[in-house]
């Protein structure tokens, strides 16, 4: 870890923004950090905010022992994202240590980090900035302020770019990634995505939003073109007859519902997209076939509790089909990087999946030596 306790070293002064420390080793304890700079009485340090699956933790550290105890927090983390005023940094730790570090120099200086103890919440869009495309989905003012009665949209927007920030290591900047959005609607994160990576973050990318309502799709297209998003298309069509692309780089099904997920999940495996995320919608299919089934066959009456019970059965079922779904795409090859219960129940859950060939060869494996014919159908 010398070479990140040297980067660390560099980096953690009045310059540095935040980091974000992801990609857990093991997925008990913590499975993320957040740093930022911090003035308390008088005293310049950095705060480090950790995150279990349920709870978080702050630490506040002085600058002379900073870098040395972020560099052992990496010790349990394989990512790092660093922001300085200057330039951002991308640091990969991969299974067998090797340290890669990435830098990019800024365009023009970012602003400096707030230090007050008490800050405001730091949002990807901050209210004040106008933003277009917010602007003419009622958003935003012309002045930049929030609307009253969209600012759980804009803090949902604010929270799905968090998930797109994330996954930033597992996209190539290379070269044209191609990006599918089963499901947009509205559009108002297929709008934010793009706006993202492109405006903001510099990503040759080709967007392509698909919904079945013939009237947003033309609402969308007219949005994307008044904004010059050359690359942001918008299609009338069925996320299961889709066959415009024969690769793409990252899925994203919001919303899909009831099976349009499944499909959505199937293509994206078909695509050997590097990411998909997926929140999932009103999953019918199983709840029906527990509705119609004899229970003396299926489960012996011991899930009567559940079954007996309508609206206890359709959790159920929502819980099963989550998980055959994950087992799924585990199978193909994926790892979940992470599963979030917002406080929106628009974006209740969401799933973040990345191809894995180490996770394919130990699930072939498991599944040869226990006979699990129900996880080997799916693997490839």
């Amino acid at each position: 870890m010398k070479e990140i306790f040297e980067l660390l070293k560099q980096v953690l002064n009045r310059e540095f923004i935040r980091a974000v420390l992801s990609n857990p080793r093991t997925k008990d304890g913590v499975v993320k950090a957040k740093v930022r700079p911090l003035e308390k009485n008088g005293d310049f340090m950095f705060q480090v905010e950790k995150f279990t699956k349920t709870q978080a933790f702050h630490e506040n550290i002085n600058c002379k022992d900073a870098a040395e105890i972020l560099a052992g927090h990496m010790e349990n983390f394989r990512q790092m994202q660093i922001e300085t005023v200057q330039a951002e940094y991308t640091v990969l730790v991969s299974k067998k240590g090797k340290i890669s570090i990435k830098r990019k120099n800024r365009k023009s200086a970012a602003p400096p980090a707030e230090l007050s103890h008490d800050r405001k919440k730091r949002y990807i869009l901050e209210e004040g900035t106008f933003v277009p495309f917010l602007n003419d989905l009622g958003v935003m003012t012309e002045e930049g302020k929030i609307v009253r009665t969209k600012t759980d949209k804009f803090r949902q927007i604010n929270r799905f770019l968090e998930f797109i920030e994330d996954i930033l290591p597992q996209l190539d900047k290379g070269r044209e990634l191609t990006i599918l959005d089963f499901g947009c609607g509205k559009s108002y994160l297929t709008f934010a995505m793009y706006y993202y990576l492109k405006e903001l973050k510099g990503f040759d990318i080709h967007v392509i939003g698909l919904d079945l309502k013939e009237d947003v799709i033309r609402r969308c297209s007219g949005l994307a073109k008044k904004y010059g998003y050359e690359k942001l298309h918008f299609l009338v069509g069925d996320i299961a007859d889709y066959e415009g692309v024969n690769e793409v780089d990252v899925v994203v099904t919001l919303h899909a519902c009831d099976t349009a997920t499944d499909y959505a999940l199937a293509k994206a495996i078909g695509w050997n997209a590097k990411v998909i995320l997926s929140v999932p919608c009103c999953q019918h299919e199983v709840n029906g076939q527990f509705a119609k089934a004899d229970k003396t066959q299926c489960y012996d009456g011991c899930l009567d509790p559940i079954m007996d019970y309508g609206l206890l059965r359709e959790r159920f079922a929502a819980l099963v089909t989550d998980g055959l779904r994950a087992k799924y795409l585990e199978a193909a090859g994926y790892v979940r990087r992470y599963l979030s219960l917002s406080i929106w129940s628009t974006l209740r859950k969401i799933f973040c999946f990345g191809r894995s060939e180490r996770m394919r060869k130990e699930l072939r494996k498991k599944a040869r030596e226990q006979r699990l014919k129900n996880v080997n159908v799916f693997c490839r």
